[in-house]
């Protein structure tokens, strides 16, 4: 219920419009919160672009990570009856269940959707699965003060077989690259280049041993095969998705500025700053988002992994830049043509 900026629409405001027949009594739509979304401790977004005007429109829908479980995506996905085999691609961030959680079940719930809406399996567009090729046996998490003990594994992450099992076309890619008609861009590596930005301290890998040989975990506060999303709006600046920023929020946004020479205009997602161990990192964040970074993003959304503290020091800089979002939230943006002649190239004080 939270006041909203323009183009931004509350969950509830949708029911409103999905549910257009009168109650025969009461003559007005009545609510189901049976069909609301589910929140859980993971993150994924639904990004549709277009590219184009009128009739020569092209439009795409791109499903960035499926959060943690086999049932939220589902459920949500179902609640705000998203047309799921119009989703053409399922790009993953990172090899973390909380992000990789709900993508089987998604493709279940994809091939039985196309199955009965479109009919002949030869008919049906195949819903490529945008991956990276370093996948883990598995990922595990050291507590501090030591931060040398695992405590417990994560979900293992769906296997390239099991993708495939579920109706999924694997594209694996390390390197940066463009999708969705060249309107959604998906990095490579994120290089590490900041000072106070120095990965996710008790992140562990287990690593196979050789034949005859045990397994071992390993230290692995990096997570390399992290990757964010951009969207480029025409007139606005890069819209960027970064579903965790383990290589830090601040060292995703030195990245595409870097590459794409463009201004940001709007961060959403994980920022990776909850916890005592990253408190530290907020003030150089903020600071840096707010005041060296110009122009600074017109928005920011944390979600995920950001922490209240973050968001408060966010909203302080920011004010209503900073937007309280969560599931369910529905962002609209429309291209300027008018001031792109106007954008300059974002500098970096």
């Amino acid at each position: 219920m939270t006041k909203l900026p323009p183009g931004f629409t509350h969950e509830l405001v949708q029911h409103i419009q999905l549910e257009p027949t009168p109650d025969e009594v009461l003559g007005v739509p009545i609510l189901n919160f049976d069909h609301f979304c589910c929140g859980a401790h993971g993150l994924s977004v639904l990004i549709e672009t277009e590219l184009g005007r009128g009739q020569d429109v092209q439009a795409f829908t791109t499903l960035f990570d499926t959060g943690p479980d086999q049932f939220s995506l589902v459920r949500n996905a179902l609640g705000l009856k998203i047309p799921t085999e119009k989703i053409t691609r399922v790009v993953t961030s990172h090899w973390h269940s909380d992000h990789t959680g709900g993508l089987l079940s998604f493709l279940k719930l994809r091939k039985g959707q196309a199955q009965a809406r479109v009919g002949s399996p030869d008919e049906q567009t195949p819903c490529i699965v945008d991956v990276h090729p370093d996948r883990p046996t598995a990922r595990g998490i050291a507590p501090r003060p030591n931060y040398d003990t695992v405590i417990c594994a994560l979900a293992i992450d769906p296997t390239f077989k099991e993708i495939e099992e579920a109706g999924g076309l694997v594209e694996k890619h390390a390197e940066a690259h463009a999708v969705a008609g060249g309107t959604v861009w998906v990095s490579g590596e994120i290089p590490r280049v900041t000072e106070w930005e120095t990965g996710i301290l008790g992140g562990s890998r287990w690593v196979d041993g050789a034949a005859g040989e045990k397994g071992r975990w390993t230290a692995e506060p990096h997570i390399m095969d992290e990757r964010y999303v951009v969207v480029d709006v025409k007139g606005k600046g890069l819209v960027i998705f970064s579903a965790c920023s383990h290589a830090g929020i601040i060292n995703v946004i030195k990245d595409a500025i870097a590459v794409l020479q463009r201004p940001i205009f709007m961060v959403v997602g994980g920022l990776h700053l909850a916890g005592p161990e990253f408190s530290p990192r907020i003030p150089p964040t903020v600071d840096f988002m707010s005041k060296s970074l110009r122009p600074a993003p017109a928005y920011v959304l944390p979600m995920h992994c950001s922490g209240f503290q973050s968001k408060i020091a966010l909203e302080k800089a920011f004010g209503e830049g900073c937007v309280p979002a969560g599931v369910g939230l529905k962002v609209n943006l429309v291209a300027n043509d008018g001031a792109e002649d106007h954008m300059y190239p974002p500098v970096i004080a």
